[in-house]
């Protein structure tokens, strides 16, 4: 088992494992800590726990301290410079005439790096444009094309449901979605109203998935023929969150609803 404290470097960022060492480390406490891109500030969301090797990545990398009052500043800092740099990109984006679009800019804690998000339909030779930014900059430049997903996180938004978007609130990852979970839960599949801002597949749709697969195993498919009180008949509707069953009764020509427990009892589904 290995002692780690989980970190955030954005609002709704993935959470990354670090160990804690000699530090006593609480929940909402921010830290410095090194990464692949170098020293960067981040906010503790797990506090102290131990954790199964198999759970983490190794060699876990340590927490170098816990961050000051002058961290927090120069991170401040860094982001109105973003916001500029993103602004002189945008420029240079227009005088070289590319087929990209920027979303965001990003410094590293440490600032020897500047990060630019973009999208695009397809590859952009942006080699001259790197050349600018390394002449005005001074720094490492890198540019990273993103997906539509990745965009709606960035900027946020507020969804089909009248909240603000998930991706950009709490979500870390983006788990895969696709249209038979539409299907299950007996969704219009009208792409107007099962699309995000991001015009993909709303992410909402994995959140019941689960429960809606569980119960489904447990009833009868539309279309098969299942002995009732009533006798034999054909499943013609499913309600799966109340556990309602339409059935199809052609001796008395009627349509009942029944519940899982009346069905359970003659035998047609089980727990």
């Amino acid at each position: 088992m290995y002692e780690v404290v989980g970190v955030r470097f954005k609002k709704a960022g993935k959470i990354y494992y670090f160990d804690p060492g000699d530090f006593k480390i609480s929940e909402g406490t921010y830290v410095i800590v090194e990464t692949v891109r170098g020293v960067e500030f981040g906010k503790v969301v797990i506090s102290s726990k131990k954790v199964d090797e198999n759970d983490i990545v190794l060699p876990l990398k340590k927490v170098l301290r816990l961050a000051d009052e002058n961290d927090i500043v120069n991170v401040e800092e860094n982001r109105k410079e973003a916001k500029q740099a993103y602004e002189l990109c945008n420029e240079k984006v227009i005088e070289h005439g590319l087929d990209m679009k920027l979303v965001d800019v990003e410094y590293t804690f440490d600032r020897n790096k500047i990060i630019f998000y973009f999208t695009a339909d397809g590859r952009v030779d942006f080699r001259e444009l790197v050349k600018d930014l390394a002449a005005i900059f001074r720094t490492r430049i890198e540019l990273r094309q993103i997906g539509v997903r990745d965009e709606a996180k960035m900027l946020g938004g507020i969804g089909p449901c009248g909240r603000m978007l998930c991706c950009s609130t709490f979500l870390g990852d983006f788990d895969p979605v696709s249209i038979k979970m539409a299907k299950d839960q007996n969704l219009s599949l009208n792409p107007a109203k099962i699309s995000g801002l991001c015009g993909r597949l709303m992410c909402c749709l994995k959140y019941e998935n689960d429960d809606y697969e569980a119960i489904k195993e447990r009833l009868p498919d539309l279309g098969e023929e299942i002995i009732t009180p009533q006798g034999k008949g054909v499943v013609v509707g499913l309600n799966i969150l109340e556990g309602l069953i339409q059935v199809e009764l052609p001796e008395i020509e009627r349509v009942i609803e029944y519940t899982i427990n009346e069905l359970i009892e003659e035998g047609t589904v089980s727990f």
